[in-house]
This record gives structure tokens, C-alpha cells and sequence, in this order.
């Protein structure tokens, strides 16, 4: 332990002063964030998958902590194999950590470098120092074999691991709280939006559930559940930030963001959800999205005859595809600017994103979106899909109950039961409660915002006292039931009735 130490300490101190310069440079990355950035692409696909389902929104932490760990270890080890191991192990981290750093969007090549070289500097520093501090002394052993007095060699030990361990966790956190506390380039709040060509009405009381504790009709942006690849929100600025539109087109268009604006904006009342999302899960969202028609700006570009798949390409690298045929139906589908009444909030994909409603987001919903290539459905294959995902990705027919809790103890008699349905572009017909095995009950549905939103649905029922289980199932415009299940999310997203255990008494 005594060899692997100098090397994981110097690795952690190397990390903690690149992540504090990172903090208060602009365009330099956190290492941390660019080298998950690109580990996330080799990543096994059931790996990432369990990632999301075991961890959710916290799946980013987890991997950052994995890539320090990592990062510790490799250094611990190459300091025990050899003294000269250490120092070629710092010399091929840092190599690796610019690479994947000036890959990232903004990163500057110089400051990067010099970050670079202060890390390295002050870890070889500390490497040599701990090497010497830590060797060990010709009477440590007789000083260990007396029980009577603390081991010398122990002591140092322990002081140079505070010492230097403290300094280099104080300088990682003060990087990661810099850096996670820094505001973006441009503060979209700030941004004020044209009003639309296109008005959805305002939402009424019919509209809304009457039952204490429903879910909002219209999920806040701040709780807009957020599912993607990236470790550290892009921060495009909109002053140089294009959209590009090519490929099999007669015209390509490179749009900037006043000209996203001048144009004829909609607003669009749509449920986005992740096709990671478990039955009853919250991974899913409704909002007002404000935007430029997709299928007008494609017709402004003029599809070519065989143009088959729709391809969003992020400023990150990451990439979606869908048909192009989905959207010959109307569907309001988006290059989305606005979110429930204010720009797109930068989480959620600042300066623009697609929203494309009855598309599962991991097809369809690209943020920080960089490109649209029209091209053919053989020709290109989504991020997800070469990791195990379906190619087509339709959200289905599912219900949740809200309202009671799972395991909430409940007044036995009377109690209403609520939640909400949803299947985008096909919309809502009814939705149907049971308790226990006893017959399905038809529940009463608010007045949808449209076709391709959730719609809230509540009924009484009578318990008596004693564990029970609530049942909602519901049936989609076209007249099919929602399928039964159960089935687990992947490839193509889950199936089965939401069942909620309770008590009453």
C-alpha cells in the first residue's frame, strides 16, 4: 500500500489542480467531464442502460466518480510496478486528458495545454515528494514489532495522505463547485422570445385534474425530468451557433439563431418521454414548446425522392434518427427555441432542440442541436440504436396512478384515485381502474390539451380496511388497450398495467 500510495495521491492532486483551473477558465473542460464524454460511446449499451435504470437522473455522478476512480487506481498501480512507471503513467494521462478535453466544444487549445502542464507539474511534484517521505526507514520494522509504540513509518504514512489527499480533495471540490456553479455563456432567461404565429389556448380548470396531489398539467422546467449523454450541459453561444440542414436535400440551409426567431414560431402542447422510463416512472414530461414547424423548414430545404431518415446531430456528438414519414401526418413537430413560456432553459437544449411528438426522446428529441441530416433509413443508425435500442422508437400506450402513494395508508371508505394517460398523436379515449380482482371501473378524463399530450383521468373507489392494489389501464384514440406486460423497457420501451399496493384502515 505503502508503494501505491505516491501515485494515486499525485494522480488526485494532478486532477484537483486541472479541475480548479477548469472552474475559473472558461474554455478549459473538467477533465473528468471530457474523458466520460468520451468514454459514454464505448460504453456496452446494457451497461448505460443499467446505468439509467439503477440510477436515473444521478447516472452522470456515478460515472464521474467511476472515471476518478479509475484515474486513482491507474495511478496507484504504475507507481507500484516501478518509481519510473509513475511519471510516463502522469505523461500518457495527460495526453489522453488533452485529447479528450480540446474535443469538446469551446476548449481552447492553449489553456488547455497550460492547465495541462500545471497538473501534471504539480503531481510529479507531489509523486516525488510522498516517494521520499514514504520510504521505508532501516528500524521500521523493529519500531512496528514493539506494540507499545506507534510505528513511525505509520504515522508518516498517515500525515502525508492527510496532508496531501486533503489539499487534493479541497481543490476538486472547489473545481467541481465552480464549475457546476458557473452560468452559461449566455443566460437564456434573459432571452426575450417573438411572440407566435401560433397560439395554443390557455389552460383551463377542464383541462386540469381536481384531485389533491396530481401531477402539473404542464410539467415546470425545473422539474422536466432530463435523460442524455452528457456529463456537463453544452453551453452553445447563440451569437455564433448554427443549425445546419443538408444531405439529401436540393438546398442546404444554415439558419443562426435571429433567424430561427424571425421566423414563423408555434406553439405546441406535447409529452416527451424517455424510452428508458419503467411502468408507473416518472421519466416523462409535458410542456409548451415554442418553435419553427420542422416539416417547414424541410419543405424550405425540398426533400429529395429518396430521403428516408431524419438524422439530429448535437453540438456533443450525440446523435438521433427517425423517419422522415412520421411526419406527413401534421404532427407538430419542432426545432424547438421555448418551454413553457421562456427560452429553452439550457438543460434542456439551448439555442434549439427537436421535439417530435409520439417519438420516444432517444430517436427523436436531440438538444443543443447542431444539425439535421436527411438522409436514408439504411444509411445511418442513431446513437442507441448499435447498443441494443430499436431503430423505431413509437411511445405506447401507458398509464400511471398519482394519487394515492405506493404503500400510502389511506382512510378506509371512499378514496379517489388519479394520475394521467398518454399516447402522443393518438390521444386518450378511457382509462379504467380496478381493486384487486374485482371489475374494471371507467374513470372520469379532463378535457385534453391535444392528441399528443398526457391527459389526467380520476375515480372514486371504495376500500375496506386491509391491504388492497389499485390497477389503471387505459385505451388510446385508435381503440387499442394498453398492452398488459409486463415488459422491461428495452429494446423498445416498457409494457404492462401500473399496479400500486396501499393499505386502508
Amino acid at each position: 500500500m505503502r508503494r501505491m500510495l505516491p501515485g494515486m495521491l499525485g494522480v488526485a492532486l494532478a486532477l484537483g489542480v486541472v479541475e480548479l483551473l477548469a472552474g475559473v477558465w472558461r474554455s478549459v473542460p473538467s477533465p473528468l467531464d471530457a474523458v466520460g464524454q468520451v468514454v459514454i460511446p464505448a460504453v456496452p449499451g446494457p451497461v448505460v442502460t443499467g446505468a439509467i435504470a439503477w440510477f436515473g437522473t444521478a447516472n452522470r455522478a456515478v460515472l464521474l466518480a467511476g472515471t476518478l476512480l479509475v484515474a486513482l487506481a491507474i495511478g496507484a498501480l504504475s507507481a507500484a510496478v516501478s518509481p519510473r512507471a509513475a511519471p510516463l503513467a502522469f505523461v500518457a494521462a495527460a495526453g489522453i486528458g488533452a485529447a479528450a478535453m480540446l474535443a469538446q466544444p469551446g476548449a481552447g487549445a492553449l489553456p488547455v495545454l497550460v492547465t495541462l502542464a500545471a497538473g501534471v507539474g504539480a503531481g510529479l511534484l507531489a509523486l516525488g515528494w510522498l516517494a521520499r517521505r514514504l520510504a521505508p526507514t532501516p528500524d521500521a520494522a523493529e519500531v512496528a514489532a514493539d506494540p507499545r509504540d506507534p510505528p513511525v513509518a505509520r504515522r508518516a504514512v498517515l500525515r502525508a495522505a492527510t496532508g496531501v489527499g486533503g489539499v487534493a480533495f479541497g481543490l476538486l471540490v472547489a473545481g467541481r463547485w465552480l464549475t457546476v456553479g458557473r452560468g452559461p455563456m449566455v443566460d437564456p432567461a434573459g432571452i426575450a422570445l417573438p411572440a407566435p404565429a401560433r397560439r395554443r389556448p390557455a389552460v383551463s380548470a377542464a383541462n386540469r385534474s381536481p384531485v389533491t396531489g396530481s401531477v402539473p398539467l404542464l410539467t415546470p422546467n425545473d422539474a422536466f425530468f432530463r435523460i442524455d449523454t452528457a456529463l456537463r450541459v453544452p453551453q452553445p453561444d447563440p451569437a455564433t451557433w448554427q443549425l445546419r440542414i443538408h444531405g439529401l436535400v436540393e438546398r442546404e440551409l444554415r439558419l443562426d439563431y435571429d433567424d430561427l426567431l424571425s421566423r414563423r414560431l408555434v406553439e405546441a402542447d406535447v409529452t416527451l418521454a424517455c424510452v428508458s422510463n419503467e411502468v408507473g416512472g416518472e421519466l416523462i414530461g409535458t410542456a409548451r414548446w415554442l418553435g419553427v414547424r420542422l416539416d417547414e423548414l424541410l419543405a424550405e430545404a425540398g426533400l429529395r425522392p429518396e430521403a428516408s431518415q431524419l438524422v439530429g446531430r448535437s453540438v456533443d456528438g450525440f446523435t438521433a434518427g427517425f423517419p422522415s414519414a412520421v411526419l406527413d401526418d401534421g404532427r407538430d413537430a419542432l426545432v424547438a427555441v421555448g418551454m413553457n413560456g421562456e427560452a429553452l432553459p439550457a438543460r434542456h437544449g439551448f439555442p434549439a432542440r427537436l421535439v417530435v411528438p409520439g417519438l420516444f426522446g432517444y430517436v427523436s428529441a436531440t438538444k443543443w442541436l447542431a444539425e439535421i441530416e436527411v438522409t436514408t433509413w439504411e444509411a445511418f443508425d442513431g446513437y442507441w440504436v448499435p447498443r441494443g435500442w430499436s431503430k423505431l422508437g413509437p411511445i405506447k400506450t401507458a398509464s400511471r396512478i398519482d394519487v394515492p402513494r405506493r404503500g400510502e395508508q389511506v382512510p378506509a371508505g371512499e378514496v379517489l384515485v388519479a394520475g394521467v394517460a398518454w399516447a402522443p398523436t393518438r390521444g386518450i379515449a378511457g382509462v379504467e381502474v380496478q381493486v384487486d380482482d374485482g371489475p374494471w371501473q371507467p374513470a372520469e378524463l379532463a378535457a385534453p390539451l391535444g392528441d399528443a399530450t398526457w391527459v389526467p383521468w380520476w375515480h372514486p373507489v371504495t376500500l375496506s380496511a386491509g391491504p388492497h392494489v389499485l390497477t389503471v389501464r387505459a385505451v388510446d384514440g385508435a381503440g387499442d388497450l394498453q398492452p398488459e406486460g409486463p415488459r422491461s423497457p428495452a429494446p423498445d420501451g416498457a409494457e404492462g398495467y401500473h399496479r400500486l399496493p396501499i393499505t386502508a384502515g
